[in-house]
């Protein structure tokens, strides 16, 4: 990041505002010290929360860039995109009522975008659409995109000849530790939106009636209903621990995680899932 011109915007908008250094710092909770640093592009050393706390108050949007060995980063993220693909698609191949495509692009009235699966059941004339999350970087982005997709996804199921008469939409995410914090972090904005978990999902798509809104974890590992591993994406795996040592901090807090989700039942049945 260019942190000399990132301060320069914090400073102009600021002042635009026509607020003081201490007018913001006092909306965000933090020194004014802070918001000089960053406005000095001296903000190497302070907290990415104080950070984005600043900016929230400015409402400045900070996009953050991972970069690593060039194209090697698209072919691996890519390759986890592709695996979870590959395991909605076998979910679906054992749903044959089902009409199921992948990556669907669309451009309406200059909205444009690629839904990552468009599902129909012409008996009921549910339409679904599924968004796919390696990860959640951006937790109102994504309630943005999916509200957008099944605002627009009549007009694009009837491009393909469909006439939907509900809409229902489900978000499938990742199986990692850094995903379930995020979740937890918004649990009550996400369970606003999708109050609906795998287990009502799974029930729904056997005999689609009225609409769901889905929030679920697809392990990245293995599925036992699928025969082996997902080819792409591997889990690293703590070292075992013998019965009577007792459980690492992180293999604690996981379970406290795990305990907290109410978007999908036991671990089990968020992996059976898909």
């Amino acid at each position: 990041m260019d942190l000399i011109r990132i301060g320069a915007v914090f400073r102009a908008v600021r002042i635009r505002n026509h607020w003081r250094q201490a007018d913001v710092a006092a909306r965000a909770s933090v020194s004014r010290t802070s918001v000089g640093r960053v406005e000095r592009g001296l903000a190497e050393t302070m907290t990415l929360r104080t950070f984005l706390e600043i900016a929230a108050v400015l409402e400045i949007r900070l996009g953050l860039t991972a970069r690593w060995r060039g194209g090697e980063l698209d072919r691996l993220l890519s390759a986890g995109h592709s695996a979870m693909h590959e395991v909605v698609a076998r979910r679906f191949g054992r749903l044959p009522e089902w009409i199921a495509q992948p990556e669907v692009s669309f451009s309406i009235y200059g909205e444009r975008g690629v839904i990552d699966v468009l599902a129909f059941h012409p008996l009921s004339r549910a339409l679904l659409v599924i968004e796919l999350k390696t990860e959640i970087v951006d937790v109102q982005a994504l309630l943005s995109s999916v509200d957008r997709y099944t605002r627009l996804a009549r007009r694009i199921a009837a491009d393909r000849g469909w006439r939907p008469s509900t809409v229902s939409s489900w978000v499938i995410v990742r199986d990692t530790m850094t995903n379930r914090r995020r979740v937890v972090a918004h649990a009550t904005v996400l369970r606003a939106a999708f109050p609906n978990g795998g287990r009502s999902v799974r029930a729904w798509l056997r005999a689609p009636s009225s609409t769901v809104r889905g929030l679920s974890f697809m392990s990245d590992a293995r599925d036992r209903h699928l025969g082996g591993s997902i080819a792409g994406v591997r889990r690293v795996r703590p070292p075992q621990t013998s019965r009577n040592q007792a459980p690492r901090p992180a293999q604690a807090e996981s379970r406290e995680l795990a305990a907290s989700l109410r978007f999908r039942g036991r671990p089990s049945e968020a992996n059976s899932a898909h």
